[in-house]
């Protein structure tokens, strides 16, 4: 279903394995993370707060390079992955599907 996922954040390489190693609860995920140090990625995709600090941010990119959805939430709120599944599942069903599709429900007629 999906062919990459990269962690993008200004911290360094080595914040991340720190991170990771600190952090139970992503000590074993196998994406690939990477730094954008001088916020300059962020910049350009316009995500960066009043105070230097990207916002926490979404893009589902197609095989093509189109960005399919965005979203972008406020520094102190997390995202939810399965939503990001699900939106990724209904950006791939081949039909229109509602606010709330699951995979297997029909499509808005």
């Amino acid at each position: 279903i999906v062919d990459n996922v990269v962690g993008i954040s200004p911290d360094n390489e080595y914040c991340k394995l720190a991170w990771k190693q600190d952090n139970e609860m992503i000590s074993d995920i196998s994406h690939i993370l990477a730094a954008d140090s001088g916020n300059e990625l962020a910049n350009i995709l316009g995500i960066v707060s009043n105070e230097n600090v990207p916002y926490r941010a979404t893009f589902i990119i197609d095989t093509d390079n189109v960005i399919q959805h965005v979203s972008v939430n406020a520094l102190d709120t997390g995202r939810n992955a399965n939503e990001v599944l699900r939106t990724i599942q209904a950006l791939q069903a081949g039909g229109l599907t509602g606010c709330s599709w699951q995979p297997g429900e029909d499509f808005v007629a």
